[in-house]
């Protein structure tokens, strides 16, 4: 591929893209803003992506086809699968540290959801963050964190439920961290599954 100016790779742009999403939401991000975030020209940015729209499908399907790695990552970063369960709840919610970039990054989600092809990808990620639950889930079993017999088909559920609810209610009322809130929500709704609660 020639013509593409050296020492920027594209996945540098689409972090300075999901960066400036956070800033302004996606109804603000111009290719100007994105190219000032990395020291381009937005001349570089349409040679390669093409328009505004061109960096948002590259950003979302960068996204989808990362996920899967991702959370892989997460899961072995961690000792215990709960932990790791804990880590990929706090991940999926890191660029969203404030309720302000918590609502920029919700108003994109809003546009995954009635644009076709961003919705492709944005729904690969979801499958994808369902795999990586699931496989915790029953690791977590498999290992003595979790009761034997936990349903963890119907827990998954909860479990993504957990992630996005508890984003948009800390978004509302403001109490704590949004890290802090899902280690307390992930816990809450785990607790009564643990091996600790069976056998005390």
């Amino acid at each position: 591929m020639a013509g593409r100016p050296r020492g920027v790779d594209d996945s540098v742009i689409l972090r300075a893209v999901a960066e400036v999403i956070g800033k302004v939401g996606p109804a603000g991000l111009t290719l100007a803003a994105v190219a000032d975030e990395v020291g381009l020209v937005p001349g570089t940015l349409v040679q390669r992506f093409g328009s505004k729209r061109g960096l948002l499908v590259a950003l979302a399907r960068q996204s989808a086809h990362e996920a899967e790695a991702h959370h892989e990552r997460l899961r072995r970063r961690r000792p215990s699968s709960l932990e790791a369960l804990t880590a990929l709840a706090e991940d999926s919610m890191a660029l969203m540290d404030t309720p302000e970039r918590f609502a920029n990054h919700l108003a994109f989600l809003c546009m995954d959801l009635t644009d076709p092809e961003l919705h492709e990808y944005a729904l690969a990620v979801h499958e994808a963050q369902r795999r990586a639950i699931l496989a915790l889930l029953d690791e977590a079993v498999a290992e003595g964190e979790l009761r034997t017999g936990t349903d963890t088909a119907a827990l998954v559920e909860s479990v993504q439920a957990l992630i996005a609810g508890t984003g948009l209610t800390w978004a509302l009322d403001r109490q704590g961290t949004l890290q802090e809130r899902l280690r307390q929500a992930v816990t809450a709704l785990l607790s009564p599954y643990t091996r600790s609660k069976e056998t005390s």
